[in-house]
């Protein structure tokens, strides 16, 4: 009888009571973190240690040190012949050559020469280097691609175009003529001025035009002073002889 009260009072294994006591209420924290004073705010952030940036792999850069490059032979022989063409040549002329065959490079070589135009060809890294520490320095953007330069020692923009009117192939980026550096429409421009033979011609007769004409207004008021005098002379002539017949015609009456 004992037992099987305990068996069916007692709860079996694996099965929850048929009630459960919960509890209710605030949980038992009574004390909160109090904030920290504005003043230990700042001092601590004044105070907060920084670590230092930490350093890069050792070949990560380039050395700073500076390599010291011997220029090769050549390219110095290249720059004082480039240098040679500026000093002696009036006009420097930079073309490009868009893919021009040796026949009509040929023919444009004969007819420039006929001008006394001659063409020269230089490295673009020549002409870099000799360019940056010039005075033509403002010439460096006209070298990219094949490049060709157009010497001669006397300007000759006029017959430069005509030249290159007939070879398509070869355009005209820029020039440098009498240590002024134009443009392709710069040059255009400069071939229409007349030469130096007939702009001195000009100046001279306008020269020795106004120089006659100083002379003849220096020489105006003289020469009226001149007339007027001799028109008073013949004036006082003509009274005298009329006073003197007068006089005679007295004494004959």
């Amino acid at each position: 009888m004992a037992a099987t009260l305990c068996v069916k009072l007692l709860p079996k294994q694996g099965r929850l009571p048929l009630t459960q006591v919960v509890r209710h209420g605030s949980k038992a924290v009574t004390r909160h973190r109090k904030p920290m004073h504005f003043l230990k705010q700042k001092l601590m952030a004044v105070t907060e240690y920084i670590p230092p940036p930490r350093p890069a792999p050792p070949g990560a850069y380039p050395s700073q040190v500076e390599e010291v490059q011997k220029e090769n032979p050549l390219l110095l022989f290249l720059k004082k012949e480039v240098q040679k063409v500026f000093q002696e040549c009036k006009m420097v002329a930079v073309v490009q050559n868009n893919a021009s065959n040796a026949e009509d490079m040929m023919i444009l070589k004969h007819r420039l020469h006929k001008h006394g135009i001659t063409v020269k060809l230089f490295p673009n890294q020549v002409m870099l280097s000799f360019l940056k520490d010039t005075v033509y320095a403002n010439m460096a953007p006209l070298f990219i691609g094949p490049n060709l330069l157009i010497v001669s020692k006397e300007p000759k923009a006029k017959e430069l175009l005509t030249a290159l009117r007939a070879s398509p192939q070869i355009t005209l980026l820029g020039a440098c003529i009498d240590d002024t550096l134009l443009s392709a429409q710069g040059v255009a421009s400069y071939a229409k001025l007349p030469s130096s033979t007939v702009v001195q011609g000009q100046l001279v007769s306008g020269l020795t035009t106004l120089a006659s004409r100083t002379a003849s207004l220096l020489q105006h008021h003289p020469s009226r002073l001149s007339a007027l005098l001799q028109q008073y002379a013949k004036q006082e002539t003509a009274s005298d002889d009329h006073m003197e017949g007068a006089a005679k015609a007295d004494e004959a009456t």
